[in-house]
C-alpha cells in the first residue's frame, strides 16, 4: 500500500484547510414580531411559522 514519501508541511496542511471554516447560520427577521430567527423554523418569541401560530412562545 502506498505511503507518503515526505511529511506534509505545516503550510501545505494549513492551505488545504483554508476552506474548512464554519460560517454563521443565516438569520432573517420574523414578519410578525421582527425578532431574528433561523430560516424554515418557527419563531421562538411569538411561535408563528408562515403566518400561522404553530407553537407556544417561549417567554423570558
Amino acid at each position: 500500500m502506498p505511503v507518503p514519501k515526505r511529511r506534509t508541511s505545516v503550510s501545505k496542511k494549513n492551505k488545504r484547510r483554508s476552506h474548512h471554516a464554519l460560517s454563521a447560520p443565516a438569520q432573517i427577521s420574523c414578519p410578525q414580531c421582527g425578532e431574528p430567527r433561523l430560516r424554515h423554523r418557527a419563531c421562538a418569541s411569538c411561535g408563528t411559522y408562515r403566518g400561522r401560530k404553530v407553537a407556544e412562545a417561549r417567554g423570558d
